[in-house]
């Protein structure tokens, strides 16, 4: 099955879209991106050259990830969220050079709502939830839920976006997913068994 690509968007050669990908309405492309099999690109999104997507990420409408930004397998990115790839933007000063992208990196299963900013040079980890509006500064954990301007973290997602309740205890169970999380020294890990 080979991917779609509605005929009012462009993806500009060379680049690869795996298998499945289907990209909607007034999308574009750029040279050398590569995106992954079975991925839902929405309208008016914008992808740049080099950036690197990748299995079953869902891009939803009016998204651009510039130059700098890689999205592992399974990253969810809300309608119109943000991300950037230059600190200090001048018009005067141009940095349209990818020696002067910075680089960002979204672990696999990450979730990031709605009109949410993801400033460059940082890294949101596994399955972290990044909630709508969130402006977010700095590093973010697995599993961790971010909220406000600046981010900050406000409890622990599970693989299957539930929130894990750990008041009490070391221990969450998640119950849409069966799985168990443990909270030690300020991170979160699936383990077996309660």
């Amino acid at each position: 099955m080979a991917c779609f690509i509605h005929e009012s968007s462009y993806a500009d050669e060379p680049v690869s879209i795996g298998e499945g990908t289907k990209i909607w309405h007034f999308s574009h492309v750029m040279p050398h991106a590569r995106i992954g099999e079975n991925c839902n690109i929405g309208q008016n999104v914008f992808i740049g050259s080099h950036v690197r997507i990748g299995n079953y990420v869902k891009i939803q409408n009016n998204v651009s990830v510039y130059e700098g930004v890689e999205l592992e397998n399974y990253v969810f990115c809300g309608p119109s969220m943000v991300f950037t790839n230059v600190k200090n933007p001048r018009c005067k000063y141009p940095q349209a050079e990818s020696r002067f992208y910075i680089k960002t990196l979204v672990r696999e299963g990450a979730s990031l709502g709605a009109n949410c900013t993801i400033v460059c040079g940082i890294t949101i980890g596994r399955f972290a939830f990044i909630g709508a509006g969130t402006v977010v500064t700095r590093n973010v954990p697995d599993y961790a839920l971010m909220a406000g301007n600046p981010a900050r973290q406000i409890g622990w997602m599970s693989e299957a976006g539930e929130r894990l309740d750990f008041s009490g205890s070391s221990k969450a169970y998640c119950e849409k997913s069966g799985k168990w999380y443990l909270l030690n020294n300020n991170e979160v890990r699936e383990f077996s068994g309660n």
